[in-house]
């Protein structure tokens, strides 16, 4: 084949590909809409909003690529500091709005709460172990959601050991939490919420400036993600949209899920649950297991899982992305998986799970909307978790992966 030949090709696959895939976007509308209704009727309406809001949430996360495992990935390996910076940037507007509210103890005349949680040895393993299977499965809690919806087969398989790792650590968690820890902090009532804000905006400045520094130093300048092949409605509605886009969005959409749940944004309490009422359905005892033993979480194991705001903002997440990836022209699944990759995916997949349950939370219930709480174990998370990414960067060659060195931040 010639070289025009050749180019003309590609050129064509390009094209289609960034074509919008209309049966798998109508699929997914209607799983969005259908799965609303049937929740609604099911439940509650609060809860069919739940559902769509977390929908909102995996278009947001898709088409801005948020990251938190390749931000951190990229940075450590490669000192670009974008990623990070749009972390701080979602923390700072985040803390604004959380801050005042929490303090007052109701937002549009609903009672909210934060997601406090004790800061000890259980927190600094988890978060660390969890940080490491975030290089190993490829993604954080929020990241293999979106893309499994986005239509990454290798991330079936980090889904399910992760949810495999969540039911252990629920088995486990009553031995790990009865070791040292700190008791539930909170900045925001211990200082008050304007001192808090004012220390954590400083904190979040500083931890940018030195991503500034640090990337500056290596590369001579800052460097971006490039230019959108669209502007307008059309990059709206099929990405992709700049990072700080999505950091901002994000954060609204936590705070609207406030509003409605009456707590902040978590994910991988659903997947204890679900991984629980798998292995009870084979046969475990689960329900003896102290994890399960307050009358609301057993309400929970017994219930159904549209009863659990967690849970159906999950499946939104998931159908959400997969929206975003047909309008993007981006679904298209593959079955071929090496085997080391799948290897690396169960293995972090078991240690993500395992973790977000010791740590009380993942990189958002406990590292994002801890922070946005003012909790102490927030920050805790955030300082082992990188240290668990430091250490899995390194690993990931032994797996095959690649410890990619792009400006674009694609993927969590």
């Amino acid at each position: 084949m010639s070289a025009s030949a050749v180019a003309s090709t590609a050129s064509i696959r390009a094209t289609r590909q960034s074509e919008a895939n209309t049966p798998v976007a109508l699929a997914a509308a209607a799983a969005a809409l259908g799965g609303a209704a049937l929740i609604g009727a099911a439940v509650n309406p609060r809860q069919a909003a739940l559902y769509i809001l977390g929908a909102a949430m995996g278009l947001v996360l898709y088409h801005a690529a948020f990251g938190f495992t390749s931000a951190w990935r990229i940075f450590i390996s490669d000192r670009r500091g974008e990623g990070l910076r749009a972390q701080m940037l979602m923390l700072a507007v985040a803390t604004v709005l959380f801050f005042p509210v929490l303090a007052s103890g109701s937002l549009f005349g609903q009672p909210v709460t934060g997601l406090v949680s004790p800061a000890g040895i259980s927190v600094i393993f988890g978060a660390f172990i969890f940080g490491i299977g975030m290089q190993l499965g490829g993604a954080c809690a929020s990241g293999t959601l979106y893309t499994v919806g986005g239509g990454s087969t290798r991330m079936l398989i980090t889904l399910a050991a992760f949810i495999a790792g969540s039911a252990i650590g629920a088995a486990h968690l009553h031995w790990w939490a009865a070791l040292p820890s700190l008791p539930k902090i909170s900045f925001v009532e211990l200082w008050g919420p304007w001192t808090a804000l004012a220390v954590h905006l400083a904190v979040f400045a500083a931890i940018a400036a030195v991503t500034v520094v640090i990337e500056r130093r290596r590369h001579g300048r800052l460097l971006t993600t490039g230019t959108a092949p669209r502007e307008g409605v059309a990059r709206f509605l099929r990405g992709p949209w700049p990072i700080a886009a999505g950091a901002v969005a994000l954060v609204l959409l936590n705070f609207a899920t406030l509003a409605l749940a009456g707590r902040p944004w978590g994910i991988t309490s659903a997947f204890a649950l679900w991984g629980s009422k798998i292995a009870d359905g084979i046969g475990v005892d689960v329900a003896s297991w102290p994890y399960w033993s307050t009358p609301a979480r057993l309400a929970e194991l017994q219930g159904s899982v549209l009863n659990d705001v967690t849970s159906v903002m999950d499946f939104g997440i998931i159908v959400g992305a997969l929206l975003a990836a047909a309008l993007a022209g981006r679904f298209a699944p593959t079955w071929r998986i090496p085997l080391r990759s799948a290897v690396a995916a169960i293995v972090g997949g078991l240690l993500l799970g395992y973790g977000a349950r010791l740590a009380y939370g993942c990189n958002i219930g406990a590292y994002f909307s801890g922070i946005a709480s003012g909790s102490l174990h927030g920050w805790v998370w955030l300082v082992a978790a990188f240290a668990g990414n430091v250490i899995g960067t390194r690993v990931r060659p032994l797996f095959g992966l690649e410890v990619e060195r792009s400006p674009r931040l694609t993927g969590c």
